[in-house]
């Protein structure tokens, strides 16, 4: 039998609202990884909604799934480059903050977190929801792992659209939560459809999603690293978001664009960058080149609070009540 397709049928329409008034918004390797191939975003002259095109099918997509550790760049020259402990503490302290951001709606009885990985944000939400049940869904097996450690109560190993896991959980859930997992997806209205699925009447959807319209983005270009090619395959501006969430009859309760800035685009459009140039090889060019890093670690997270103000936000979240 032959290979299946990696990647879908080039588009000459916008997945999102249809319109053929497309352009080229950037090409880029797999800078992460550095597996081969070459990769197409485009964007939408009419709703701004950018897609990469041709898409990864979804064995394509298997193919580049990124790992849980992701957020930060993790293939060797990268490890030499950045400071892991320290992203893990930045990370942890920001796991918090988003948990943080549920609390005026109660402690819920039921939680789903999507997406979930290691399910180190089940792990940082249960400080401050102590009697909340916590699941986590991936389509790795690392969720398993996490049900072991004690992150998570149930691990459901696929996808949320699979048939069999929304009708499984189908309104199980008082909150749902996506971090940086829409933008994975082959069809994010369709997965959208299926959390609201699986969410209770008058539950929530906590949503965080790189903003495509971040200054930095038109910056740094294929550094930016929610550009993140290949496995990022949509990037939506949080207009065509919010009234997405309203067609399927939520009520958007928060839209911000400043709490869920991550303070990594220099640092890591650096270090990828300096990885594709400097040999592994070299410790005394990787020696200075970390100390790039570091000093432009510093300058991100010095400049986050001015530029969370700002067009260079990078993130945004939403919250939905369902109904």
């Amino acid at each position: 039998m032959p290979p299946r397709p990696i990647h879908e049928p080039r588009r000459d329409d916008c997945p999102w609202c249809g319109s053929r008034r497309l352009r080229t918004r950037l090409r880029a390797p797999d800078l992460l990884h550095h597996r081969p191939g070459t990769f197409t975003v485009d964007e939408c002259r009419d709703c701004a909604h950018a897609f990469q095109n041709p898409r990864l099918t979804p064995e394509g997509l298997a193919l580049y799934r990124r790992g849980p550790d992701e957020e930060f760049p993790t293939v060797p020259t990268h490890r030499a480059l950045t400071d892991r402990a320290l992203a893990v503490r930045t990370r942890r302290r920001r796991l918090r903050a988003v948990a943080r951001t549920m609390l005026p709606f109660g402690e819920p009885e039921s939680w789903l977190d999507v997406g979930t990985g290691h399910a180190l944000f089940p792990e940082a939400a249960r400080t401050m929801f102590p009697y909340t049940a916590f699941d986590g869904l991936d389509p790795t097996p690392t969720v398993e792992r996490a049900r072991l450690a004690g992150r998570v109560e149930e691990a459901h190993v696929g996808h949320l659209t699979t048939p069999g896991v929304t009708a499984r959980l189908r309104a199980r859930y008082d909150v749902v939560s996506m971090l940086h997992h829409l933008e994975h997806t082959h069809d994010p209205r369709e997965e959208l459809r299926a959390a609201l699925t699986v969410l209770r009447p008058g539950g929530h959807l906590l949503l965080e999603v790189p903003d495509p319209r971040s200054a930095f983005a038109a910056l740094l270009g294929k550094w930016w690293l929610p550009h993140g090619q290949p496995r990022h395959v949509h990037l939506m501006p949080l207009p065509n978001l919010r009234t997405e969430l309203e067609g399927q009859g939520c009520t958007v309760l928060t839209a911000d664009r400043r709490a869920p800035h991550l303070p990594h685009d220099l640092s890591a459009a650096l270090s990828l960058s300096l990885a594709r140039a400097v040999p592994p090889n070299r410790p005394g060019l990787l020696r200075g080149a970390a100390a790039l890093v570091r000093t432009a670690t510093v300058l991100d997270h010095t400049l986050a609070p001015l530029l969370c103000r700002t067009r260079f936000s990078n993130a945004y979240r939403l919250i939905a009540r369902k109904g």
